[in-house]
């Protein structure tokens, strides 16, 4: 049976910190998803369109990686999806107590999805998307942290 995994986040805008993760799983796995959400709870700076275009143009070297924006609840994404992990990213452990409450109510609504914790390589593991708009909105050099096409679309929306 083919393994899909799901990778969720609002990636705004995607990092190599996620791109990192992303080629993890897309050797432990045959089928990765990139789930771009769209979050109450969020305003992004990139509309969910451009977040999923500049995710596209970041991983389109992984043939075996599909990305789509979605709305909702994870757990519906990935049952639609037919995924059985889903993956999500540590950078320190002040990110586990969040991500394992996420972990145990996801597992309550969809008890056939696992999570599976990563984390990133230790030159990532300070990157966040909310520091790189910070930095690139007041004119620093965000290029070390995200790839060219992204430091392009901070660059427009500065402008």
């Amino acid at each position: 049976m083919k393994t899909t995994v799901i990778y969720p986040g609002t990636f705004d805008p995607i990092t190599n910190g996620h791109i990192d993760l992303v080629n993890r799983a897309s050797k432990l796995f045959e089928h990765v998803i990139v789930a771009v959400a769209i979050n109450p709870t969020k305003t992004p700076a990139f509309t969910l369109e451009k977040r999923v275009d500049l995710a596209k143009q970041t991983l389109a070297g992984l043939p075996n990686v599909e990305v789509c924006g979605f709305e909702g609840l994870l757990v519906d994404i990935a049952r639609e999806k037919k995924a059985q992990v889903i993956i999500r990213g540590l950078r320190a452990v002040s990110d586990f107590e969040h991500e394992f409450q996420l972990a145990g109510m996801n597992r309550h609504m969809e008890p056939n999805v696992e999570t599976m914790f990563l984390t990133p390589a230790e030159q990532f593991s300070y990157i966040s998307s909310s520091l790189v708009r910070e930095v690139a909105a007041l004119g620093g050099d965000v290029s070390a942290f995200v790839a060219p096409c992204v430091v392009e679309a901070l660059a427009e929306l500065s402008a």
